[in-house]
């Protein structure tokens, strides 16, 4: 995708007036962004958001755009999210201009350490998990001190040594930061900065068997590579303070800027990594790239592409205010977009049979068929019509309801792009299940209207049954039932949620014979029902990306 960043960011928002008083001020001279994900799961929609909020502020004021992991936490991470992540970078278009490893700076983190150390800045603590919580106090009771925290500098050195020398178990100790155990921020209690991990690292491998917490390692990692607006979601907001102490206590000249912006949540879909991975765990869904799934893979193999996720992060905006966006608008920027790109197709979804008794066995005509109505570059096609055709079942009824203007015994109608076509009879086979339909065509309206000015008010498509090429349609609906994941009443769980239909495979689809050949990952509107994508593991198996309805259009008038 080749995006113009300068396009994409319209308007003005609180990050743009930052960036641009600080250019004013003289305290940048060039922007450098970057996005820092651990890799210990799959990118969803929700980090499209954070990538297009720091690739194109850095592309629109001619900066830089760094892909940093965040991988200093070693027990889930792993080379399978490190390459998705490249991966889903380069295809949104958000390619960096450098990639880096929050491991490559361990070094120099555990340098700082020992100079906080020395500076009486940092102590090594001795207190479990459970008993920091207790003497961390609550957001209206001041924590208290460490019996560990009047340590000397000499042995806190010796000690924090004989940490990193594999001395102690994991839990045993910590390095905290020394700041203000009454601070009303709770970050600013004497945090953590270092833990035991005697876990083997993806990069680091056994080097190091301590790590540093991520509230210390990323602004040291940030003024490194010289970033100078370090934009983050919202939760990142209290821990800001600390972010600033650490790059301040440290004593870089270089000092990025964090600032924070609300979260892309999005209705009938969760972003919990947690919960994403217990529905890949669970088999509720088929893999991380499930068609369902709010990942990037899996919006790309559902058919989504990098213009239409683009879209709907920039439509949703960006403030500080939490939200809850409505997926029907990322419905709607994929129709816009493919309403004009995307060329036509018959697929009959649902077939039934139907016999032409009044046209010659073993001929094929062919019609001329718009490519894309919407766009007239796109040419045209040739579609074969010839004695054995199907319909979709749900175009005839023999008891059919007022005002059905689809097929029905004595009735005609017109047989897309073809002729006037009126079913005489119906057939049924020994379970009194519809087999056959026989019609006949009115000969003078191949391609045209009826030289006598009838009226013929019903239209629907059609394949011819010896084109026909056989595939399975996969008709994918939103993954829960529940609008707000984020309001499940606490005796529930998401998985009670999980939509039974959000995938109905339709096995003995038949699509027109063009569409012979079509490659993984290629899109199509299939007529009257949808817009389709050709499946990346399996191109004889279609994936519905959006019905055609679009009711969220209707709020846009």
């Amino acid at each position: 995708m080749n995006m113009d960043a300068k396009e994409a960011t319209t308007g003005s928002n609180f990050i743009e007036d930052v960036i641009n008083e600080d250019i004013a001020a003289g305290l940048t001279e060039r922007i450098h962004t970057r996005f820092p994900p651990e890799p210990n799961g799959y990118l969803h929609i929700g980090s499209a958001k954070a990538i297009w909020i720091n690739y194109t502020m850095a592309k629109k004021y001619g900066g830089l755009f760094n892909l940093r992991y965040d991988d200093t936490n070693p027990v889930k991470e792993d080379d399978e999210y490190v390459k998705s992540i490249e991966e889903d970078l380069k295809w949104l278009g958000a390619v960096p201009d450098g990639i880096f490893y929050g491991s490559d700076y361990f070094d120099k983190c555990y340098e700082y350490a020992l100079k906080l150390i020395k500076d009486g800045k940092a102590y090594v603590c001795d207190l479990s998990a459970d008993e920091m919580r207790e003497y961390r106090g609550t957001l209206t009771t001041p924590g208290k001190d460490s019996p560990y925290r009047s340590r000397s500098v000499e042995e806190n050195l010796e000690l924090f040594e004989n940490i990193k020398n594999g001395e102690f178990a994991d839990g045993t100790h910590t390095l905290r930061a020394k700041i203000d155990m009454s601070s009303p921020n709770m970050n600013m209690r004497d945090p953590a900065i270092y833990r035991i991990l005697h876990v083997s690292h993806h990069r680091q491998k056994d080097k190091w068997c301590i790590y540093p917490l991520y509230d210390y390692a990323h602004p040291i990692q940030d003024a490194l590579e010289g970033i100078t607006h370090s934009l983050c979601s919202i939760e990142f907001e209290n821990h800001r303070p600390l972010y600033e102490w650490v790059v301040d206590n440290i004593g870089f000249e270089h000092k990025p800027k964090q600032r924070e912006f609300a979260r892309l949540n999005v209705t009938y879909t969760v972003m919990s990594k947690r919960y994403l991975r217990a529905l890949v765990e669970e088999k509720l869904v088929d893999g991380w790239d499930d068609p369902r799934m709010p990942t990037l893979c899996g919006l790309r193999r559902r058919g989504f592409t990098p213009e239409s996720i683009f879209e709907f992060v920039k439509r949703s905006g960006i403030s500080k205010a939490l939200s809850l966006c409505d997926i029907n608008l990322l419905e709607h920027c994929i129709r816009e977009e493919l309403n004009s790109k995307a060329l036509r197709r018959m697929a009959v979804l649902d077939p039934i049979e139907v016999e032409i008794t009044n046209f010659e066995e073993g001929k094929t005509e062919y019609f001329e068929v718009a490519n894309n109505p919407e766009n007239p570059d796109e040419g045209t096609r040739k579609v074969p019509f010839t004695k054995h055709l199907y319909i979709e079942s749900a175009d005839f009824s023999d008891d059919p309801p007022p005002k059905f203007q689809r097929l029905k015994i004595g009735s005609e109608v017109r047989f897309m792009s073809a002729y006037v076509v009126k079913c005489n009879e119906a057939v049924y086979d020994e379970n009194g299940k519809i087999a056959k339909l026989l019609c006949t065509v009115d000969p003078e309206t191949g391609g045209k209207n009826p030289p006598d000015g009838r009226k013929i008010k019903g239209t629907i498509h059609w394949v011819s049954k010896e084109h026909a090429k056989d595939a399975v349609v996969r008709l994918y609906d939103k993954l829960f039932t529940i609008e707000d994941t984020g309001e499940i009443p606490e005796d529930k769980t998401f998985r009670d949620y999980v939509n039974p239909d959000s995938l109905i495979e339709m096995k003995n689809a038949k699509l027109e014979e063009s569409l012979e050949g079509a490659k993984p990952g290629e899109r199509f509107q299939f007529v009257r029902n949808g817009y389709f994508c050709v499946d990346v593991h399996n191109p004889s198996v279609i994936n519905r990306i959006v019905t055609l309805k679009d009711s969220f259009s209707k709020n846009l008038k």
